[in-house]
Protein backbone atom coordinates (compact mmCIF):
# COMPACT_ATOMS: atom_id res chain seq x y z
CA UNK A 1 0.00 0.00 0.00
CA UNK A 2 1.08 3.44 -0.64
CA UNK A 3 -0.56 5.53 1.85
CA UNK A 4 0.40 9.70 2.14
CA UNK A 5 -1.21 12.37 3.81
CA UNK A 6 -3.19 15.35 1.81
CA UNK A 7 -5.61 17.77 2.10
CA UNK A 8 -9.19 16.69 0.97
CA UNK A 9 -8.75 19.48 -1.74
CA UNK A 10 -6.47 17.24 -3.46
CA UNK A 11 -8.53 14.65 -4.07
CA UNK A 12 -12.52 15.56 -3.88
CA UNK A 13 -14.33 18.91 -5.23
CA UNK A 14 -17.28 20.36 -3.25
CA UNK A 15 -20.31 21.55 -4.68
CA UNK A 16 -23.72 23.53 -2.36
CA UNK A 17 -26.91 21.70 -2.45
CA UNK A 18 -30.34 23.43 -3.76
CA UNK A 19 -33.96 24.10 -1.67
CA UNK A 20 -35.95 21.21 -2.81
CA UNK A 21 -39.48 21.24 -3.72
CA UNK A 22 -40.39 18.35 -2.32
CA UNK A 23 -43.34 16.24 -2.99
CA UNK A 24 -44.98 12.90 -1.89
CA UNK A 25 -44.94 10.59 -4.82
CA UNK A 26 -41.43 12.09 -6.30
CA UNK A 27 -39.19 9.83 -8.67
CA UNK A 28 -35.91 10.79 -6.59
CA UNK A 29 -35.10 11.12 -3.11
CA UNK A 30 -33.89 14.31 -1.53
CA UNK A 31 -31.14 14.54 1.25
CA UNK A 32 -31.11 16.53 3.87
CA UNK A 33 -28.15 16.50 6.18
CA UNK A 34 -29.39 14.06 8.25
CA UNK A 35 -30.57 11.52 5.44
CA UNK A 36 -33.24 10.95 3.27
CA UNK A 37 -36.16 13.97 3.90
CA UNK A 38 -38.49 13.27 1.01
CA UNK A 39 -38.60 12.77 -2.33
CA UNK A 40 -38.81 15.41 -5.56
CA UNK A 41 -40.10 15.51 -9.20
CA UNK A 42 -36.28 16.59 -10.38
CA UNK A 43 -32.60 15.88 -9.62
CA UNK A 44 -29.63 17.90 -9.28
CA UNK A 45 -27.13 15.11 -8.50
CA UNK A 46 -25.98 11.84 -8.92
CA UNK A 47 -23.44 9.31 -7.96
CA UNK A 48 -21.81 11.34 -4.97
CA UNK A 49 -21.18 11.36 -1.29
CA UNK A 50 -23.40 13.70 0.96
CA UNK A 51 -22.35 15.76 3.57
CA UNK A 52 -24.05 17.16 6.41
CA UNK A 53 -23.78 21.27 6.56
CA UNK A 54 -25.11 22.47 9.41
CA UNK A 55 -26.59 22.03 12.51
CA UNK A 56 -26.86 18.55 14.43
CA UNK A 57 -26.27 16.46 11.53
CA UNK A 58 -23.16 18.55 10.42
CA UNK A 59 -20.58 16.05 9.43
CA UNK A 60 -22.84 13.48 8.71
CA UNK A 61 -21.81 11.14 5.52
CA UNK A 62 -23.82 9.44 3.07
CA UNK A 63 -23.53 7.88 -0.32
CA UNK A 64 -26.07 7.63 -3.40
CA UNK A 65 -25.31 5.80 -6.55
CA UNK A 66 -28.52 6.95 -8.13
CA UNK A 67 -29.76 10.18 -9.03
CA UNK A 68 -30.82 12.35 -6.09
CA UNK A 69 -31.61 15.96 -4.93
CA UNK A 70 -29.47 17.22 -2.31
CA UNK A 71 -30.66 19.91 -0.14
CA UNK A 72 -29.35 23.34 0.62
CA UNK A 73 -28.32 21.60 4.30
CA UNK A 74 -25.95 19.27 2.67
CA UNK A 75 -22.33 19.72 0.88
CA UNK A 76 -21.83 17.43 -2.29
CA UNK A 77 -18.65 15.78 -3.05
CA UNK A 78 -17.39 13.71 -5.83
CA UNK A 79 -13.83 12.57 -6.88
CA UNK A 80 -11.25 13.70 -8.56
CA UNK A 81 -9.67 11.81 -11.71
CA UNK A 82 -8.21 8.69 -10.44
CA UNK A 83 -9.84 8.38 -7.17
CA UNK A 84 -12.54 5.74 -6.16
CA UNK A 85 -16.03 7.28 -4.90
CA UNK A 86 -16.63 4.35 -2.32
CA UNK A 87 -13.15 4.52 -0.92
CA UNK A 88 -13.54 7.92 -0.52
CA UNK A 89 -17.29 7.77 1.28
CA UNK A 90 -15.09 5.35 3.42
CA UNK A 91 -12.55 8.27 4.04
CA UNK A 92 -14.75 10.94 5.17
CA UNK A 93 -17.06 8.36 7.44
CA UNK A 94 -13.51 7.87 9.38
CA UNK A 95 -12.82 11.03 9.75
CA UNK A 96 -13.87 13.37 12.85
CA UNK A 97 -15.59 16.13 10.16
CA UNK A 98 -17.65 17.74 12.87
CA UNK A 99 -15.12 18.45 15.24
CA UNK A 100 -13.56 20.61 12.52
CA UNK A 101 -17.07 22.61 12.09
CA UNK A 102 -17.22 26.44 13.09
CA UNK A 103 -20.13 28.60 13.68
CA UNK A 104 -21.56 30.12 16.86
CA UNK A 105 -24.68 29.39 17.12
CA UNK A 106 -25.02 26.13 15.35
CA UNK A 107 -21.99 23.67 13.85
CA UNK A 108 -21.25 24.60 10.00
CA UNK A 109 -18.55 23.38 7.93
CA UNK A 110 -17.56 24.91 4.37
CA UNK A 111 -15.96 24.13 1.34
CA UNK A 112 -12.85 25.92 2.50
CA UNK A 113 -12.63 23.62 5.67
CA UNK A 114 -13.23 20.69 4.08
CA UNK A 115 -10.57 21.55 1.68
CA UNK A 116 -7.71 22.13 4.22
CA UNK A 117 -8.39 18.96 6.46
CA UNK A 118 -5.39 16.55 6.02
CA UNK A 119 -6.28 12.79 5.49
CA UNK A 120 -4.05 9.22 4.99
CA UNK A 121 -4.75 8.44 1.43
CA UNK A 122 -3.88 5.27 -0.63
CA UNK A 123 -2.88 6.76 -3.90
CA UNK A 124 -3.59 3.21 -6.13
CA UNK A 125 -6.69 3.42 -7.69
CA UNK A 126 -6.85 -0.56 -7.85
CA UNK A 127 -5.72 -0.71 -3.88
CA UNK A 128 -8.60 1.84 -3.23
CA UNK A 129 -11.42 -0.43 -5.12
CA UNK A 130 -10.36 -3.18 -2.78
CA UNK A 131 -10.77 -1.51 0.73
CA UNK A 132 -14.21 -0.64 -0.59
CA UNK A 133 -15.04 -3.64 -1.82
CA UNK A 134 -14.20 -5.14 1.36
CA UNK A 135 -15.87 -2.41 3.99
CA UNK A 136 -19.21 -2.43 1.30
CA UNK A 137 -19.53 -6.17 1.96
CA UNK A 138 -20.46 -5.49 5.72
CA UNK A 139 -22.68 -2.44 4.85
CA UNK A 140 -24.48 -4.57 2.02
CA UNK A 141 -25.16 -7.22 5.05
CA UNK A 142 -26.38 -4.59 7.05
CA UNK A 143 -28.80 -2.81 4.43
CA UNK A 144 -30.00 -5.78 3.29
CA UNK A 145 -31.36 -6.52 6.92
CA UNK A 146 -32.96 -3.52 7.36
CA UNK A 147 -34.52 -3.71 4.28
CA UNK A 148 -36.03 -7.41 5.91
CA UNK A 149 -36.21 -5.43 9.13
CA UNK A 150 -38.74 -2.77 7.68
CA UNK A 151 -41.34 -5.70 5.73
CA UNK A 152 -41.23 -7.64 9.36
CA UNK A 153 -42.24 -4.14 11.09
CA UNK A 154 -44.74 -3.25 8.02
CA UNK A 155 -46.41 -6.72 8.26
CA UNK A 156 -46.93 -6.25 12.08
CA UNK A 157 -48.04 -2.70 11.76
CA UNK A 158 -50.96 -3.73 9.08
CA UNK A 159 -51.91 -6.49 11.57
CA UNK A 160 -52.68 -3.84 14.15
CA UNK A 161 -54.55 -1.40 12.01
CA UNK A 162 -56.43 -4.51 10.58
CA UNK A 163 -57.66 -5.65 14.06
CA UNK A 164 -57.71 -2.07 16.28
CA UNK A 165 -58.28 0.60 13.70
CA UNK A 166 -60.60 -0.54 10.98
CA UNK A 167 -61.97 -3.08 13.80
CA UNK A 168 -61.60 -6.34 12.04
CA UNK A 169 -60.35 -8.49 14.58
CA UNK A 170 -61.15 -11.84 15.14
CA UNK A 171 -65.25 -12.59 15.78
CA UNK A 172 -65.63 -8.65 15.28
CA UNK A 173 -68.77 -9.52 13.22
CA UNK A 174 -70.38 -10.36 16.55
CA UNK A 175 -68.91 -7.80 18.45
CA UNK A 176 -70.90 -4.33 19.00
CA UNK A 177 -69.87 -0.97 18.69
CA UNK A 178 -70.98 2.17 19.89
CA UNK A 179 -69.14 5.55 18.97
CA UNK A 180 -66.26 3.74 17.31
CA UNK A 181 -65.55 1.49 20.48
CA UNK A 182 -66.32 -2.07 20.56
CA UNK A 183 -68.38 -3.83 23.22
CA UNK A 184 -65.79 -5.34 26.05
CA UNK A 185 -62.94 -2.35 25.15
CA UNK A 186 -61.82 0.73 27.18
CA UNK A 187 -60.80 3.84 26.16
CA UNK A 188 -58.47 5.30 28.36
CA UNK A 189 -55.73 7.95 28.68
CA UNK A 190 -52.45 7.71 28.89
CA UNK A 191 -52.11 8.11 32.66
CA UNK A 192 -53.96 5.41 32.93
CA UNK A 193 -52.13 2.88 31.24
CA UNK A 194 -48.61 4.45 31.51
CA UNK A 195 -46.19 5.95 33.27
CA UNK A 196 -44.18 8.41 30.83
CA UNK A 197 -41.59 11.53 31.85
CA UNK A 198 -38.99 13.61 29.70
CA UNK A 199 -35.34 12.88 30.28
CA UNK A 200 -32.62 15.21 31.63
CA UNK A 201 -31.71 18.75 30.45
CA UNK A 202 -28.42 18.68 29.15
CA UNK A 203 -26.47 21.80 31.33
CA UNK A 204 -22.54 20.51 31.42
CA UNK A 205 -22.02 23.43 34.51
CA UNK A 206 -24.65 21.88 36.84
CA UNK A 207 -24.51 18.28 35.90
CA UNK A 208 -22.53 15.82 38.38
CA UNK A 209 -21.73 12.60 38.50
CA UNK A 210 -20.50 9.58 35.92
CA UNK A 211 -20.39 10.51 32.58
CA UNK A 212 -22.87 8.32 30.86
CA UNK A 213 -24.14 8.12 26.90
CA UNK A 214 -27.86 9.01 26.15
CA UNK A 215 -30.89 9.34 23.49
CA UNK A 216 -31.70 12.64 22.25
CA UNK A 217 -34.10 13.02 19.13
CA UNK A 218 -31.28 12.18 16.75
CA UNK A 219 -30.92 8.92 18.29
CA UNK A 220 -34.62 7.95 17.44
CA UNK A 221 -35.83 6.92 14.42
CA UNK A 222 -38.96 5.24 12.92
CA UNK A 223 -39.61 1.84 14.34
CA UNK A 224 -35.17 2.07 15.62
CA UNK A 225 -32.40 3.82 16.96
CA UNK A 226 -29.42 5.56 15.67
CA UNK A 227 -26.88 4.43 17.91
CA UNK A 228 -23.70 5.60 15.96
CA UNK A 229 -23.45 8.92 17.60
CA UNK A 230 -24.39 8.62 20.71
CA UNK A 231 -23.19 12.04 23.26
CA UNK A 232 -22.14 11.72 27.01
CA UNK A 233 -23.55 13.51 29.76
CA UNK A 234 -22.81 13.04 33.40
CA UNK A 235 -25.92 11.25 35.54
CA UNK A 236 -25.50 11.02 39.32
CA UNK A 237 -26.70 7.62 41.36
CA UNK A 238 -30.35 8.51 42.05
CA UNK A 239 -30.68 9.47 38.40
CA UNK A 240 -30.60 6.34 36.68
CA UNK A 241 -33.70 5.17 38.14
CA UNK A 242 -35.19 8.30 37.13
CA UNK A 243 -33.74 8.80 33.64
CA UNK A 244 -32.51 5.06 32.94
CA UNK A 245 -34.04 3.21 30.16
CA UNK A 246 -35.90 -0.50 30.53
CA UNK A 247 -36.01 -3.27 27.78
CA UNK A 248 -39.72 -2.82 26.70
CA UNK A 249 -39.46 0.92 27.45
CA UNK A 250 -41.26 3.16 24.70
CA UNK A 251 -38.96 6.30 23.45
CA UNK A 252 -40.86 8.64 21.79
CA UNK A 253 -39.29 12.18 20.30
CA UNK A 254 -40.97 15.20 22.69
CA UNK A 255 -39.73 18.01 19.68
CA UNK A 256 -38.14 18.29 15.98
CA UNK A 257 -40.75 14.94 14.85
CA UNK A 258 -43.11 14.78 17.78
CA UNK A 259 -44.33 11.29 17.82
CA UNK A 260 -41.45 9.63 16.12
CA UNK A 261 -40.53 6.13 18.36
CA UNK A 262 -39.26 3.18 18.82
CA UNK A 263 -39.06 0.11 21.58
CA UNK A 264 -36.06 0.21 23.64
CA UNK A 265 -34.42 -3.41 24.33
CA UNK A 266 -31.40 -2.80 26.03
CA UNK A 267 -29.64 -2.34 22.72
CA UNK A 268 -26.46 -0.62 25.15
CA UNK A 269 -26.34 -1.27 28.70
CA UNK A 270 -26.79 1.59 31.23
CA UNK A 271 -28.81 3.86 28.52
CA UNK A 272 -30.12 7.75 29.71
CA UNK A 273 -32.47 9.70 27.76
CA UNK A 274 -32.23 13.79 27.55
CA UNK A 275 -34.77 16.30 27.80
CA UNK A 276 -35.76 15.75 24.55
CA UNK A 277 -37.41 12.55 24.84
CA UNK A 278 -40.40 10.89 26.36
CA UNK A 279 -39.66 7.53 28.05
CA UNK A 280 -43.45 6.03 28.36
CA UNK A 281 -43.23 3.03 30.57
CA UNK A 282 -46.55 0.76 30.20
CA UNK A 283 -47.98 -0.09 33.70
CA UNK A 284 -48.96 -4.26 34.41
CA UNK A 285 -52.25 -4.29 32.37
CA UNK A 286 -50.91 -3.23 28.97
CA UNK A 287 -48.34 -4.94 26.66
CA UNK A 288 -45.70 -2.68 25.56
CA UNK A 289 -45.74 -3.71 22.16
CA UNK A 290 -49.55 -3.21 21.77
CA UNK A 291 -48.92 0.18 23.61
CA UNK A 292 -45.95 1.32 21.01
CA UNK A 293 -48.00 0.10 17.70
CA UNK A 294 -50.82 2.29 19.26
CA UNK A 295 -48.87 5.22 19.48
CA UNK A 296 -46.76 4.87 16.24
CA UNK A 297 -50.59 4.29 14.56
CA UNK A 298 -51.36 7.83 15.92
CA UNK A 299 -47.96 9.62 15.41
CA UNK A 300 -47.80 8.05 11.73
CA UNK A 301 -51.69 8.68 10.95
CA UNK A 302 -51.15 12.78 11.97
CA UNK A 303 -53.58 12.11 15.07
CA UNK A 304 -51.46 13.60 17.40
CA UNK A 305 -50.71 16.44 15.08
CA UNK A 306 -53.53 18.59 16.85
CA UNK A 307 -51.78 17.93 20.31
CA UNK A 308 -48.50 19.88 19.20
CA UNK A 309 -46.97 23.29 20.21
CA UNK A 310 -44.79 25.66 18.54
CA UNK A 311 -45.10 27.50 15.51
CA UNK A 312 -41.83 26.89 13.42
CA UNK A 313 -40.28 23.42 15.32
CA UNK A 314 -43.22 21.29 16.97
CA UNK A 315 -42.80 19.66 19.94
CA UNK A 316 -45.38 17.12 21.90
CA UNK A 317 -44.99 18.46 25.42
CA UNK A 318 -45.80 16.07 29.02
CA UNK A 319 -48.81 17.35 29.65
CA UNK A 320 -50.29 17.33 25.90
CA UNK A 321 -49.05 13.35 25.95
CA UNK A 322 -51.32 12.74 29.07
CA UNK A 323 -54.15 13.72 26.75
CA UNK A 324 -53.59 10.79 24.23
CA UNK A 325 -56.94 8.14 24.29
CA UNK A 326 -55.96 4.64 23.90
CA UNK A 327 -58.89 1.52 23.43
CA UNK A 328 -57.35 -0.96 25.14
CA UNK A 329 -59.69 -4.41 23.83
CA UNK A 330 -60.03 -7.25 26.02
CA UNK A 331 -57.11 -9.28 27.82
CA UNK A 332 -57.48 -12.36 25.23
CA UNK A 333 -57.41 -10.50 22.04
CA UNK A 334 -54.27 -8.47 23.04
CA UNK A 335 -53.20 -11.29 24.22
CA UNK A 336 -53.73 -13.17 20.77
CA UNK A 337 -52.41 -9.87 18.68
CA UNK A 338 -49.17 -10.53 20.83
CA UNK A 339 -48.92 -14.03 19.70
CA UNK A 340 -49.51 -13.05 16.32
CA UNK A 341 -46.57 -10.61 16.90
CA UNK A 342 -43.80 -12.38 18.70
CA UNK A 343 -42.63 -14.56 15.71
CA UNK A 344 -42.06 -10.92 14.22
CA UNK A 345 -40.51 -9.37 16.83
CA UNK A 346 -38.18 -11.99 17.42
CA UNK A 347 -36.80 -12.08 13.87
CA UNK A 348 -36.43 -8.15 14.08
CA UNK A 349 -34.15 -8.82 17.45
CA UNK A 350 -32.36 -11.36 15.56
CA UNK A 351 -31.75 -9.38 12.48
CA UNK A 352 -30.96 -6.04 14.86
CA UNK A 353 -28.36 -8.41 16.13
CA UNK A 354 -26.59 -8.76 13.39
CA UNK A 355 -26.68 -5.45 12.38
CA UNK A 356 -24.78 -4.49 15.61
CA UNK A 357 -22.24 -7.47 14.98
CA UNK A 358 -21.30 -6.39 11.57
CA UNK A 359 -21.53 -2.57 12.25
CA UNK A 360 -19.06 -3.15 15.27
CA UNK A 361 -16.72 -5.77 12.82
CA UNK A 362 -16.91 -3.05 9.96
CA UNK A 363 -15.42 0.03 12.49
CA UNK A 364 -13.20 -2.03 13.51
CA UNK A 365 -11.66 -2.29 10.19
CA UNK A 366 -12.72 0.81 9.17
CA UNK A 367 -9.61 3.41 10.52
CA UNK A 368 -7.24 0.70 10.17
CA UNK A 369 -7.64 0.22 6.66
CA UNK A 370 -7.71 3.99 5.63
CA UNK A 371 -4.55 4.14 7.68
CA UNK A 372 -2.65 1.63 5.82
CA UNK A 373 -2.17 -0.93 8.88
CA UNK A 374 -3.93 -3.56 7.41
CA UNK A 375 -2.33 -4.25 4.24
CA UNK A 376 -5.09 -5.55 1.52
Amino acid sequence: MSVRNVPLGDVLQFFNGKAPNTVENGEFVVYGSNGTIGRAVEFNNENAIILGRVGAYCGSVEICHDRFWASDNTIVVKPLPGMDLRYLYYRLKASPLRSYAGGAAQPLITHGILRSINVLIECELRAQQHIASILSAYDDLIENNRRRIQLLEQAARLLYKEWFVNLRFPGHEHVKITEGVPKGWERKSMPEIAEFRLGKMLDQNKNRGQPMPYLANINVRWGEFDLENLREMRFEESEIETFGLRYGDIVMCEGGEPGRCAIWKNQIPGMMIQKAIHRIRPLANVDYRFLYYSLFEKARSGSLSMLFTGATIKHLPREKLARVQIDIPPVPLMRSFMEHVAPIENQIDTLQSQIRLASKARDLLLPRLMNGEISV
